[in-house]
């Protein structure tokens, strides 16, 4: 059984907070609302107590704490009454201490150190991202990082678009590829197409510039879909511990990337509300915001709903997916559901061409392609925008093929 925060002391006189001690319990209170074991809890209520005595030892203020007061008690040899003997501060103590006194700063008992400064985007970027989230329907990620990327350019494009040229354009991006990776260069292109044509619908700049971007070689759908065998999905499925909060979770998220085909963006963006229990269905709002509606497979509902009963933090409405370490909190980075591929991976010791979410997304199709699914449904339930991108599938099926491959002029 955990150990109460009176426990802590083993025998010994507790640590008096003193003016601090209400303080300290809304803390340990604070914590066990985010999730936190009670263990953990015991832990930080000891170290905030800790604090409190040292303070009244120190003839320090609350209201004078600050980081230099932190780094203080972190080199002070303690000789505080209820510790056991003499000793310093361990590094995992002084963090403990750190987030009580971003606690107090939090409830506006301390000062708060002031973050550093993020850039502060020019007006007419602000605008930008302003129309791309009203009129192109891109999602805030991109909006924020067609933003960035367009910041990055202005040094060396100038704050007069007016005086902007094809020749800047040109050299500005050609500076670039020596940079960053060619793929990244590609990414920034298309954010300064969007805003040389945003600048040219507001009269901002001369029309057709946008034309003057370099096109980033790149050869498109050249390469094979990276999938893996069905057999070996199953596998990837059956790796997850059932008797473990962790492993209803990551089964459920990993029935819906193979049955469905989704990505992990959908897989951070689901709600409880987009779940049609009676018509058996799933909403999904893709690119464009776009909104699909989907057949929801009986073992992928039956894995979602264990999670929902057995695993998912006790939150009312909201996302679908959370973390299952304390603080509570939602799923908000594809590289996680993209961990929880890689994961299964490494379990079932399987060979796999690559190991993120899409590596389902490409196995799901290639198995509905070769189960004799048209290149048109195929291409509705990933909601693709281009028949290009769901024919690039097409190419997996190398015996149709070879039934229809002309043989190469001149051999024998």
């Amino acid at each position: 059984m955990a150990k109460s925060s009176e426990d802590h002391c083993h025998g010994l006189r507790c640590m008096d907070a003193g003016d601090l001690a209400p303080l300290v319990t809304e803390f340990t209170r604070h914590l066990t609302v985010l999730g936190h074991k009670s263990l953990t809890v015991s832990g930080y209520d000891a170290a905030a107590r800790h604090l409190a005595q040292w303070l009244t030892l120190a003839k320090i203020a609350v209201a004078d704490i600050d980081d230099g007061v932190a780094d203080r008690f972190a080199r002070h040899r303690c000789r505080c009454p209820g510790i056991r003997r003499e000793r310093g501060v361990s590094a995992k103590y002084v963090r403990r201490v750190r987030r009580f006194i971003e606690f107090l700063g939090e409830r506006g008992i301390v000062q708060r150190k002031p973050k550093p400064a993020l850039p502060t985007p020019h007006r007419r970027v602000v605008e930008f991202q302003d129309w791309l989230r009203q009129h192109r329907g891109v999602t805030e990620l991109t909006i924020d990082r067609h933003g960035r990327m367009v910041m990055r350019l202005l040094p060396a494009l100038g704050i007069r678009p007016r005086s902007w040229n094809a020749q800047l354009i040109r050299d500005v991006i050609i500076a670039e590829t020596k940079r960053v990776s060619l793929a990244y260069v590609k990414t920034m292109t298309m954010a300064l197409r969007g805003y040389l044509r945003f600048l040219s619908a507001r009269g901002l700049c001369r029309a057709g510039l946008d034309q003057a971007v370099p096109i980033i070689p790149q050869w498109r759908l050249s390469s094979l879909p990276r999938y893996i065998r069905s057999s070996d999905v199953e596998t990837l499925i059956a790796t997850c511990d059932q008797t473990s909060a962790t492993g209803v979770r990551d089964r459920a998220i990993l029935l819906l990337l193979a049955r469905l085909g989704l990505r992990a963006s959908d897989i951070l963006s689901l709600r409880l509300t987009d779940i049609d229990w009676q018509q058996a269905t799933l909403s999904v709002r893709g690119k464009g915001r776009r909104e699909t509606r989907l057949p929801l497979p009986q073992d992928a509902g039956d894995a979602v709903l264990a999670y929902l009963d057995q695993a998912r933090p006790h939150v009312v409405g909201g996302p679908i997916f959370f973390m299952l370490n304390a603080p509570i909190r939602p799923l908000t980075r594809s590289s996680v559901v993209s961990d929880v591929v890689r994961c299964a991976i490494r379990k079932a010791g399987i060979t796999a061409p690559s190991n993120g979410a899409n590596l389902l997304r490409h196995s799901a199709a290639t198995a509905m392609l070769r189960g004799g699914a048209t290149l048109d449904t195929v291409g509705a339930v990933l909601r693709h925008r281009s028949p290009d991108m769901t024919a690039h599938y097409a190419k997996v099926d190398v015996t149709m093929l070879l039934q229809i491959a002309q043989p190469w002029p001149g051999d024998a």
